[in-house]
């Protein structure tokens, strides 16, 4: 059964989070989150593993210390949905989640601060074609 919306959708540009289209008329798409420490990546990858089979078509992984980063390179070739990484405060973990191959980044404005870390970040984004998230946390 399809449901209809009765909100209107704004027309947006559409990008892939690895392979699931976002925006531009796209199928809405679910995400969750896993609740486990990253960097124990057998516990993470179960929690993926059993959120796909929920119906997530997307799933984010906190990247908050080396660690975490390390779990992700682990979990994401062996992902069954594209990965994004929630980073917090610290420009490295982006870069090193992107080194990890996660398919996008979520970042908070104003977590990363320096313009120079916020370019770096940017940069390497824009050269691996991989999206950046602008998450607000609010109640």
């Amino acid at each position: 059964m399809e449901v209809q919306s009765t909100f209107p959708r704004r027309i947006t540009k559409q990008l892939m989070v690895g392979d699931v289209p976002v925006g531009g008329g796209a199928p809405i798409s679910v995400q969750s989150m896993t609740i486990t420490k990253t960097a124990d990546h057998e516990a993470t990858l179960q929690q993926i593993y059993d959120l796909a089979l929920a119906g997530a078509d997307i799933v984010r992984c906190t990247c908050n210390e080396p660690e975490a980063a390390e779990g992700l390179a682990r979990i994401v070739p062996r992902s069954p949905v594209p990965i994004v990484a929630d980073i917090h405060h610290q420009y490295r973990m982006a870069l090193a989640a992107l080194e990890a191959g996660v398919d996008c980044l979520r970042l908070n404005p104003g977590n990363i601060r320096k313009p120079e870390h916020i370019k770096a970040v940017a940069s390497e984004a824009r050269d691996r074609g991989v999206p950046i998230r602008v998450g607000v946390n609010g109640g």
